[in-house]
């Protein structure tokens, strides 16, 4: 097909995203749109990826209602959108193709060199890390993630090169549509499982999304994660390579030391038919061992792509983050605030690890915002020991994200296995106006304050300035 055809093509049709405020909605659709493609989406409410969208002159509409899709050829929509939505009803009456993000995303890496990063936990910091050392290398790749990345300021850029670096979404999974060139699994853990029903299940899309790399290509399997371990133990060919600390990985992680302001380590290697190697003094602006892994699984596809060890050190060292990824967003008291997407129990507990090895001697308070009702009810054992690195707790209430059935879910006796199980002091909160009260009559001496959560907790963070 030649580009005048193509772009024909693009534009006789009209892309409609529903759920498009998303992030990885939103990201996917400015992807859409950079390859001439008409793009438009809807949401319930105003957001920042929204008003990001509408600086890019994307037509978006509040509120989803059918005649929302007037002259729509294509509709998008993501996994947390029913089927009685009205305008899932409507493109079903009028016999619209619709697809999931995963097989959108599938229909872009299709042409492309590509690496897919999948997995429960650090996906969306790994994303960035393997695209920092790429836009370092001079590669220019399209990147996809779920996240805004600090250095391109988006969660989507269009590249110029054949290369496409994506963040995978396992939460419907889409995911094991995307066909991937080189893939990157960084862990395995118990979530989603409103889809995925079982752990069994969980494995069987991941075993399934592994097994897609071809011959020329190649998985990078975190070896410290003990599901990824016995998923290994089921694959039927050894077209991958492992990473982590553990004393049997291709690339291995020796002699960490944390800091404030940065993390450093060495990372050896050992591949079938290359030489062993070592790469000493590797530095990253990053806290926690959790962010060691991810950097690493990041060098490794690097190498293996052929990309020098100076560019992939310059890569990693000039990392410029991603937000919502333990960003320090402001001081108050002489006391540093940061704002973390941790919304479950893994998450929460290796970012306070982080903070626990190099903030000695501070106290740690975590305010705290619960993302769905069916996530705390999963997991509620889990959810009362994560905070055992902490020293106060706020709890904020519930961001229920559209769930409106009863679970049958005690909340006071949550905030209570809390204390019981994490040894904290634990207060509750109703609104961001309270918190800001007791915030500022109770903020001084050593501390350090870290908000977490996937709903509104960080545009709560982002406000105590001004409420304090």
């Amino acid at each position: 097909m030649c580009i005048r055809d193509r772009i024909k093509l693009a534009k006789a049709e009209l892309i409609h995203f529903v759920g498009i405020g998303g992030i990885g909605m939103s990201g996917l659709s400015l992807i859409m749109k950079s390859k001439g493609f008409k793009v438009q989406g809807s949401d319930l409410f105003f957001s920042k990826n929204i008003e990001r969208l509408k600086r890019e002159k994307i037509k978006i509409f509040i509120g989803q209602k059918k005649h929302n899709l007037r002259n729509v050829t294509i509709v998008v929509v993501s996994s947390a959108i029913k089927k009685n939505n009205p305008e899932m009803i409507e493109a079903k009456r009028k016999n619209l193709p619709v697809i999931t993000r995963g097989e959108m995303l599938a229909h872009i890496v299709s042409l492309t060199k590509n690496i897919v990063i999948a997995g429960s936990h650090g996906k969306t910091t790994t994303t960035s890390l393997v695209s920092s050392i790429f836009q370092r290398s001079k590669l220019d790749p399209t990147i996809i993630n779920g996240g805004v990345i600090n250095s391109i300021k988006n969660t989507a850029k269009l590249g110029k090169s054949d290369w496409s670096i994506l963040e995978a979404d396992e939460s419907d999974g889409s995911f094991v549509h995307i066909p991937p060139t080189y893939s990157i699994i960084t862990n395995i853990d118990r979530e989603h499982m409103d889809f995925y029903k079982s752990m069994k299940d969980l494995k069987y899309y991941f075993k399934k999304f592994i097994e897609k790399v071809p011959s020329f290509g190649k998985s990078f399997i975190c070896l410290d994660d003990i599901v990824n371990k016995e998923l290994i133990k089921e694959l039927k060919n050894r077209n991958f390579y492992t990473f982590g600390t553990a004393t049997n990985s291709n690339f291995l992680i020796k002699n960490i030391k944390q800091y404030k302001k940065y993390t450093k380590f060495d990372l050896f290697i050992d591949v079938p038919n290359k030489k062993k190697h070592c790469i000493k003094n590797i530095r990253i602006p990053l806290l926690g061992i959790h962010n060691v892994r991810n950097s690493v699984a990041a060098a490794a596809v690097a190498l293996t792509v052929g990309i020098s060890i100076s560019e992939i050190k310059n890569g990693l060292l000039n990392f410029k983050g991603v937000q919502r990824r333990f960003n320090k967003i402001f001081t108050y008291n002489d006391i540093d605030f940061y704002d973390d997407y941790a919304h479950h129990p893994t998450e929460i507990k290796v970012v306070l690890e982080g903070v626990n090895k190099v903030y000695k001697g501070y106290d740690k308070v975590c305010i705290f915002q619960p993302h769905r009702i069916s996530r705390l009810k999963d997991l509620k054992r889990d959810f009362s020991l994560a905070f055992k690195d902490a020293d106060t707790v706020i709890l904020c209430p519930i961001y229920t994200a559209g769930e409106k059935i009863k679970l049958g879910f005690n909340y006071l006796n949550f905030a209570k296995e809390i204390i019981k199980k994490s040894k904290v002091e634990l207060f509750l909160v109703k609104n961001n106006i309270q918190l800001a009260k007791f915030l500022k009559k109770n903020m001084y001496g050593k501390k350090i304050v870290i908000g977490m959560g996937a709903g509104s907790i960080s545009n709560w963070m982002k406000e105590l300035p001004q409420l304090m």
